[in-house]
């Protein structure tokens, strides 16, 4: 069985928080470890937070598209905005790559949400947005409906 959530919001660097929220709060009847709360509030606060400084360039007019689904015990989210977008994707994964350079940024994180996911793709086009979608398996028992809310 699949569900899923979709939810737009403002890009706004209070709405990080909430993103994180909402997922873990999708997730939760799953039970999830601590080590994988831990990596998807990650993945998804860098995605997000990549939406605001670098996709609006702190521009709190612009929007966040979060969408999310579960199918069994497999997670797919996507994080999309309709910023400046990336001219370079492969550039921008390089560790310490920044379009921010002159505010002490360490890169836009792509790394490190890689290393927390079993999926990770970054589509982006210049001046249409850019989207980020993981997939993270979760390691809970999915043989009986125990723990999932009807």
């Amino acid at each position: 069985m699949t569900n899923e959530i979709n939810l737009t919001f403002p890009a706004k660097s209070i709405n990080e928080g909430f993103a994180r929220l909402v997922i873990m709060g999708f997730i939760a009847p799953l039970d999830p470890s601590s080590q994988e709360l831990t990596e998807i509030k990650t993945v998804v606060s860098e995605a997000v937070t990549n939406a605001i400084i670098h996709g609006y360039e702190s521009d709190e007019n612009g929007v966040i598209d979060l969408k999310a689904s579960l199918e069994g015990n497999k997670l797919r989210v996507t994080v999309s905005d309709r910023g400046r977008g990336i001219e370079n994707v492969e550039e921008a994964k390089q560790p310490l790559f920044t379009t921010k350079a002159d505010e002490e940024r360490s890169g836009l994180g792509f790394m490190i949400m890689e290393s927390f996911t079993d999926a990770f793709e970054v589509s982006s086009s210049v001046s249409q947005g850019t989207s980020i979608t993981f997939e993270k398996v979760l390691l809970c028992d999915q043989s009986s409906d125990e723990g999932i809310a009807s």
